[in-house]
């Protein structure tokens, strides 16, 4: 089982989440995180001041997946959240050794 986090533009969460979904993903955790990367942030003007925004808001969204589903679930994400432009953001996979479903007592692929 691998662990999917990708870190996304928030316009783009619902079209990640259907893509995910037609894959054959049946949950996932949204969390709204701020960060940067090669962007740096950027500059706004607000009533007349300007101030410099280091950390952009972001979406984070995590899935736990069998191995044969890894490849094609990456593959929506990047279709889904590409805008080709600077920011589009970052996937990570990790390694999951166990995963517990509290209610059930269910374990591994059973549980997720």
């Amino acid at each position: 089982m691998k662990k999917i986090e990708a870190v996304i533009k928030p316009f783009k969460l619902d079209e990640v989440r259907e893509a995910l979904s037609e894959v054959g993903v049946t949950g996932l955790t949204v969390t709204e995180v701020k960060g940067f990367g090669r962007q740096k942030g950027h500059t706004e003007l607000y009533r007349g001041a300007e101030y410099v925004v280091d950390f952009l808001p972001k979406v984070k969204i995590e899935v736990v997946v069998s191995n044969d589903v890894v490849d094609r679930a990456i593959e929506a994400i990047i279709k889904a959240a590409r805008t080709g432009k600077i920011g589009d953001g970052k996937i990570f996979v990790t390694s999951v050794e166990q995963v517990v479903r509290i209610r059930t007592g269910e374990t591994n692929e059973a549980a997720i």
